[in-house]
């Protein structure tokens, strides 16, 4: 069992600047009491043999190779646009704007 009372949470919440009413600091108590006694049993259980891993299943990205295709013009990106100037898309300002 680890070593919380309702004191060392109250510092524990001043340190971080966080107000906790006595209510909060009971269940925290507790609560912190459980979290710690978990991570002590995993690192029981945890050994040197053992790689840490992200994921049960090894993953690898799948790359497809790179092919210089044919692209689009300007004016074909721009034939369904709403609005455009000249070679570009013509869209409504957003910065700045009271909403």
């Amino acid at each position: 069992m680890s070593e919380f009372t309702p004191d060392l949470v109250r510092h524990l919440g001043v340190l971080s600047r966080i107000q906790l009413s006595d209510d909060e600091v009971q269940r925290l108590t507790g609560q912190l009491d459980a979290i710690v006694d978990n991570i002590a049993k995993v690192s029981r259980v945890a050994t040197a043999d053992v790689p840490a891993t992200s994921h049960p299943i090894p993953l690898q990205n799948v790359y497809r190779p790179d092919e210089v295709r044919d692209t689009l013009t300007a004016a074909q990106a721009l034939q369904n646009a709403p609005d455009a100037d000249g070679s570009r898309f013509r869209v409504t300002a957003i910065l700045g704007e009271e909403q």
